[in-house]
């Protein structure tokens, strides 16, 4: 088997039949390729959508059901249950492109043991998809981003070939893998034909309080991640350089974020935000960010 497809997915069962049909649909040889998901424990309709869309699989499919542990573990099951010489790491939420894992492999034909890292093109929606072009405004500089990357087995073997679960908050688990990765010296290599479309729905009125959850989660495993790998790289990347961390704090401090917010609180829960509401959240997000980064360094011995 050349090629492991692997996700995990967690109460998204409204977009996962499209992402999985995607993912089905692609043009490699169906012989080369599998789909391992992995569901995180979803309470929703997730276990009849991929009973539904089964039957369509034209290549490799198996699908494993856990108890809700977080990504970190979800993945490293899907990891166990890969048959693929080089694994693609990708979301529930991200909806290929038809010839992004040809595209893939073909990267690892021309270059070698190496990560390849794929494109992505943020939408509101799969329903109205700009053309599968991509331009630097939708560049990411992460270095192993699993929203589309991939990685040979062995070289992730080598690195102890599994995600670290002590990130069970959200974010950071695949920052920390790269960085192992990097530390052995593995190139990566950017395929712009690698596309994949990534869902990014409007923010809403209900968007708030869990934005504002996530990025305190975000600031406590940064710290977790600035432990493990003490290295610029990482202060660059979770905002603790010191001119980073410097304007952080001041802006905390400052209280802008609180004289902005109240629009966008008030907003109501189903309604879209406005653009100065965005403008808004992102101020409290930067605020809840550098606020939670205190607490935890705080609570830390």
């Amino acid at each position: 088997m050349r090629l492991t497809i692997q996700l995990c997915t967690y109460k998204r069962a409204h977009m996962l039949g499209p992402v999985l049909e995607a993912w089905f649909d692609q043009t490699l040889p169906a012989d080369q390729y599998e789909v391992v998901l992995v569901n995180d424990g979803s309470p929703d309709e997730t276990n009849a959508v991929i009973e539904r869309v089964r039957p369509l699989a034209r290549c490799g499919f198996t699908a494993i059901v856990k108890e809700n542990g977080g990504l970190a573990k979800a993945r490293n099951v899907g990891i166990a249950n890969a048959r693929g010489a080089r694994i693609i790491f990708t979301d529930d939420d991200v909806l290929p492109t038809p010839t992004l894992a040809a595209e893939h492999l073909a990267t690892d034909a021309r270059y070698g043991d190496v990560i390849v890292r794929g494109a992505a093109i943020n939408v509101e929606n799969f329903d109205r998809l700009p053309p599968p072009v991509y331009t630097p405004a939708n560049y990411s500089g992460n270095y192993f981003w699993t929203t589309n990357v991939s990685v040979r087995r062995s070289r992730l073997d080598q690195v102890g070939g599994r995600f670290d679960e002590a990130f069970s908050e959200y974010g950071w688990e695949d920052i920390e893998l790269g960085m192992r990765l990097r530390a052995i010296g593995t190139r990566a290599v950017f395929n712009p034909r690698a596309l994949a479309y990534h869902l990014k729905p409007a923010p809403t009125g209900a968007s708030i309080e869990s934005t504002l959850r996530q990025v305190r989660a975000q600031a406590r495993t940064a710290l977790q991640l600035r432990a493990r790998h003490p290295h610029w790289r990482v202060d660059l990347a979770i905002g603790t350089t010191a001119p980073q961390r410097v304007l952080g704090d001041a802006f905390r401090r400052s209280g802008l974020a609180r004289i902005v917010a109240p629009p966008a609180r008030a907003i109501a829960a189903s309604q879209p935000l406005t653009a100065w509401q965005r403008f808004g959240l992102g101020m409290l997000a930067t605020e809840a960010y550098y606020d939670e980064l205190a607490r935890a360094e705080q609570r830390s011995p």
